[in-house]
């Protein structure tokens, strides 16, 4: 966890000096082998051993364990390959291209309010919510600080008990130097069963500076 941390680092910035080598930790074993002290205090002792076989002897007679591990099976996900995909086909590597592409940052925390993806479509430290893979499986109220939980959950209640659809805000940055726009939707299937929440984060900054109603040139 640790290593993680330190790998996510750059994304948050460092409080006191920058570390100008990267840290590379030392591996250390801390375990010991207390096979025979077990033994012991057990009143067992083994006699023979061999491949994924124990025989052990006790007082009243010896008796056998075995152990045969199951088959690894690895799914092997085929990136390259389109399937029906919405109104049209795309392949997985498609549609992880498509929305690091879209000019939003966007996050999806499914029905069990578990934080489940997010898109790259800027380096992490552009980002305007920081979000880092060791993120990915956790909790979402355990990707926010305290002071916003509450907010955090009064709006995944709007948006699980269908009182609202989407609950928009939105706040100038001049840090980031951004007019920040963000949107938490609810995502719904066919049935309309509630299936997790949608937040997307754009800069709006730039249309308030267009200085024409209309543009269809190419430049």
């Amino acid at each position: 966890d640790w290593l993680s941390i330190a790998e996510e680092s750059d994304a948050y910035g460092y409080a006191i000096i920058k570390p100008t080598a990267v840290w590379k930790p030392k591996r250390e074993r801390f375990e010991e082998d207390n096979t025979e002290t077990s033994q012991e205090q057990s009143g067992l002792s083994t006699n023979a051993h061999t491949g994924n076989t124990r025989i052990i002897e006790t007082p009243e007679g010896q008796f056998t364990i075995s152990f045969t591990p199951k088959p690894k099976t690895e799914t092997v996900v085929d990136r390259e390959t389109t399937q029906p995909f919405g109104n049209g086909y795309l392949s997985v590597e498609q549609a992880n291209l498509i929305l690091n592409h879209l000019p939003l940052e966007i996050t999806f925390v499914n029905k069990d309010d578990i934080f489940q993806y997010y898109n790259d479509n800027v380096p992490a430290n552009e980002m305007v919510f920081k979000r880092t893979p060791s993120q990915i499986g956790r909790n979402v109220e355990l990707c926010h600080p305290p002071k916003v939980l509450d907010k955090v959950k009064k709006i995944f209640e709007l948006l699980r008990s269908g009182e609202r659809d989407q609950v928009p805000m939105w706040f100038k940055s001049e840090r980031l130097g951004k007019f920040v726009y963000v949107t938490y939707a609810a995502v719904r299937d066919d049935q309309g069963d509630f299936q997790g929440v949608l937040e997307f984060v754009q800069d709006i900054k730039p249309f308030f500076e267009l200085e024409t109603d209309l543009k269809r040139d190419i430049d």
